[in-house]
């Protein structure tokens, strides 16, 4: 069955479905829809309309040996066959379109030139039968990443370049904080690192850091933003807060063994894009430390008692 399996994530690759499509549920799912066993050619693939559980589920367990939970209906619902439909694979409800989207009867069925590219799998004609189903539907894998790339979050440096962050409400603060908080509040500051939630790290002025006694790799324990005011000698470090990691008292503590060959000045800002999120970390913020809002961007919370912004000598 390996070599079946082997074979249906490659057609599903050269057909254009993206990553996550071409795991072991969605090679199943293929191969029920196509009603293509173990040791039935491709050749003698079919479509015809399938339900997820009758059609398609049922065929797995029965044909293929495979056996999934009665939970994973809607799993295969929505990670595999919303997924075939987009990338015009399938078609939901041939036989009654008005059908609603919850109902038991929906079902699916193998697009004609989907069906095509398939029966023609290991077949000289394959290249010929991939590229008109692509030319029919495009490729989703392509599709989605020109989404992701339309998605991405630019960012303009100090220094008047821009670089991209991946998508997400975490990478837009740290835009902020880069574009809105360093203008402000350290004027003329370097950016010597900016993490990315996906990519770990997209800026890292590795030789700036050591001149200022950084004594250890870059790893995942860094904040999101690090900002240097040469004039005052203060290093800026910046958490992003959109779900956790405010500076609280540990993170705080952590950050300064971190930095621990550093005698620069240092400031702890945890930068938040509302007040709406600040008030469900309020509570663990670490005094000495400041806050910032992305959408009040010309105020700061300063969590102490005998100054405003600036660095504290720990205790």
């Amino acid at each position: 069955m390996a070599d079946r399996l082997t074979e249906a994530r490659d057609l599903l690759l050269r057909l254009g479905l993206p990553k996550p499509q071409q795991n072991e549920q969605s090679c199943y799912t293929l191969l029920a829809l196509a009603r293509v066993g173990m040791a039935t050619p491709w050749s003698e693939a079919t479509a015809t309309n399938q339900t997820v559980r009758i059609g398609i589920m049922d065929y797995i367990r029965d044909t293929l040996g495979k056996e999934y939970a009665e939970n994973t209906r809607e799993t295969v619902r929505r990670k595999v066959l919303h997924q075939f439909q987009a990338a015009g694979l399938i078609i939901r409800n041939p036989d009654a379109p008005g059908r609603p989207t919850n109902s038991p009867l929906t079902d699916y069925r193998l697009t004609p030139e989907g069906l095509a590219a398939i029966k023609a799998y290991g077949t000289a004609g394959f290249d010929a039968a991939a590229q008109a189903f692509k030319d029919a539907h495009g490729s989703l894998a392509e599709r989605y990443a020109m989404e992701r790339d339309q998605a991405k979050v630019p960012v303009v440096l100090p220094d008047g370049a821009t670089l991209v962050l991946s998508p997400g409400k975490h990478n837009e603060v740290e835009r902020a904080v880069v574009e809105e908080f360093g203008p402000r509040f350290a004027p003329g500051a370097e950016l010597l690192y900016l993490g990315d939630t996906s990519e770990k790290a997209v800026l890292v002025a590795e030789d700036r850091l050591a001149e200022l006694g950084f004594e250890f790799e870059v790893h995942d324990k860094m904040p999101d933003v690090v900002l240097y005011d040469a004039e005052r000698d203060w290093l800026f470090l910046v958490e992003a807060v959109t779900s956790h990691g405010p500076m609280e008292p540990k993170r705080v503590e952590e950050l300064r063994v971190l930095f621990a060959g550093v005698s620069s000045g240092f400031v702890f800002v945890s930068a938040f894009p509302d007040r709406a999120e600040y008030r469900k970390h309020q509570a663990d913020i670490a005094w000495e430390t400041e806050v910032w809002l992305a959408d009040e961007p010309s105020h700061m919370l300063h969590y102490n008692g005998d100054r405003f912004l600036g660095p504290h000598d720990p205790a």
